[in-house]
């Protein structure tokens, strides 16, 4: 038995066991190659089980970064930049990332951001404009929005005097 009650797998068990991590949701490599870290399985197999996972079609960057692009913007109301930032973290291309990005309907993006913004704004309603500028403005770019689509929108805000 393996040390701490951790369980040793063979290239085949980690192959499957993989392929049904990969089945359940959209992986990127890096969160797969740490699953097989996590396994301690050795450099060899974690290359051998990537490739197969790649020509199975388990296992697809492009289909990863597009989908976590649509679902962090529906799920979740993060901008471009919020969702840019977290791809790359994840070790996805520059392309891949301006790719997933531009599949976001300008239309929808445009949409989404206002919604947001008007809940936002409306759960601080009754405290002072400058406060209210000052929470807006923080909340919406840390969701990652573009700074001239949150300047712009607060400079059409109107504030009873």
């Amino acid at each position: 038995m393996a040390p701490f009650g951790r369980k040793n797998y063979t290239v085949e068990d980690a192959t499957r066991r993989m392929e049904r991590y990969c089945a359940y949701q959209e992986r990127c490599h890096q969160e797969v190659v740490r699953k097989l870290q996590g396994m301690r399985m050795i450099p060899e197999a974690i290359d051998q089980i990537v490739v197969h996972l790649i020509e199975g079609n388990f296992l697809n960057e492009e289909r990863f970064a597009l989908e976590f692009a649509r679902g962090k913007f529906r799920q979740k109301s993060w901008g471009r930049n919020r969702i840019g930032r977290e791809l790359r973290m994840r070790g996805i291309s520059d392309y891949l990332v301006h790719k997933a990005l531009g599949s976001i309907p300008e239309e929808a993006y445009r949409e989404q951001f206002e919604k947001l913004a008007d809940k936002r704004r409306e759960s601080l309603r009754g405290k002072p404009a400058a406060e209210i500028r000052q929470k807006l403005h923080s909340y919406l770019y840390y969701r990652g929005w573009e700074n001239e689509r949150i300047y712009e929108y607060l400079g059409g805000l109107e504030f009873p005097d």
